[in-house]
Order: structure tokens, then C-alpha cells, then sequence
């Protein structure tokens, strides 16, 4: 039987990633005309890293600047979110193995400021993680997101959220 992968190694499993390949028929209905990029995992966390404390960043953003970066139209929405999700839980895991510099996770929001349930530990962990750099926040039904999300957005999100993407 094979040991599964530690967070760690699905990381660094590049899988022939990055890779910018045209909108198809199919895609454009969501996607539009164009090119997409479909990202490495190490560049959404290397996005992610940047994040200062006491800043933000949402998964929209990430997507546009890995677009930008790759001239592209658009960034994948479904492998940045999954290799966002996959460095959270590789920072937690760094974390158990005493690691103190770990990727921020808890400062990439999704769309509109919402915490990201599916992150290490809940939202409980990560309104612990901003609550500790000053974020307060507002429960929207089941939801929470950070209130005034928008002005606590990082240097480089600022520049892509000219774009209108939250």
C-alpha cells in the first residue's frame, strides 16, 4: 500500500505546472475568450507568503496577479482555490513540526471578504489568526467575512482590486 502524500509533497508536486492554454468552447461561457493560466502550487503560495500582517488578500486577487504574471486572461478559479487550500494546510502541518515561519494562510480571503471555512481549523482558526493582527469581523447568515475587508487589502491587491474583483 502506498504512504499518502504529506502536505508538503503535494506542495512541491508541480505536475508540469504553470501552464496557459486557450479558453475552450466549453469554458467560455464562464470563462470568456482568452487564455487561462492554470498555476503551480508554489506560485499561489508564493502569493500567499507575501501577504503582510495585518493585510489581506482574496483568492480573486491571487488569480489576477497569476494571471498578470503569465499574460493571461484569467487565472484558473478551481486549481488556485485548491492549491490555496493545499498550502494552508502544508503551513499547519510545518506548524506541527515546530516551523515558525509558515505561510500566512489565514489572510487569503474568498470573494468579498469571506473566511474560508475549508482552511485548517475553520473559520474558528482563522478569526483567532486575524483577530490577533486587529480584523474584526460580521456574521452574514452561516457566513463570516471581515468587516471593511477592503482597506486592509495588501499593496498588490490594491492594484488588482482596480479591477473589481470582490
Amino acid at each position: 500500500m502506498q504512504a499518502r502524500k504529506t502536505w508538503q509533497e503535494k506542495l512541491a508536486d508541480d505536475k508540469g505546472l504553470p501552464r496557459v492554454v486557450k479558453i475552450t468552447r466549453g469554458m467560455r461561457a464562464c470563462w470568456g475568450r482568452g487564455t487561462v493560466v492554470i498555476p503551480a502550487p508554489r506560485e499561489v503560495d508564493a502569493i500567499m507568503r507575501r501577504v503582510p500582517k495585518g493585510r489581506l488578500i482574496t483568492i480573486n486577487h491571487i488569480r489576477a496577479l497569476l494571471a498578470k504574471q503569465h499574460g493571461a486572461s484569467i487565472g484558473c478559479p478551481i486549481t488556485t482555490g485548491i492549491f490555496a487550500w493545499i498550502a494552508a494546510h502544508a503551513a499547519q502541518e510545518a506548524v506541527a513540526a515546530g516551523k515558525r515561519r509558515v505561510t500566512p494562510w489565514w489572510r487569503t480571503l474568498k470573494t468579498g471578504g469571506q473566511l474560508n471555512e475549508k482552511y485548517p481549523g475553520g473559520v474558528a482558526a482563522s478569526k483567532k489568526c486575524l483577530r490577533a493582527e486587529g480584523h474584526r469581523f460580521a456574521r452574514r447568515g452561516r457566513k463570516w467575512f471581515v468587516k471593511d475587508f477592503k482597506d486592509a487589502l495588501s499593496r498588490f491587491a490594491r492594484g488588482m482590486a482596480k479591477l473589481d474583483l470582490d
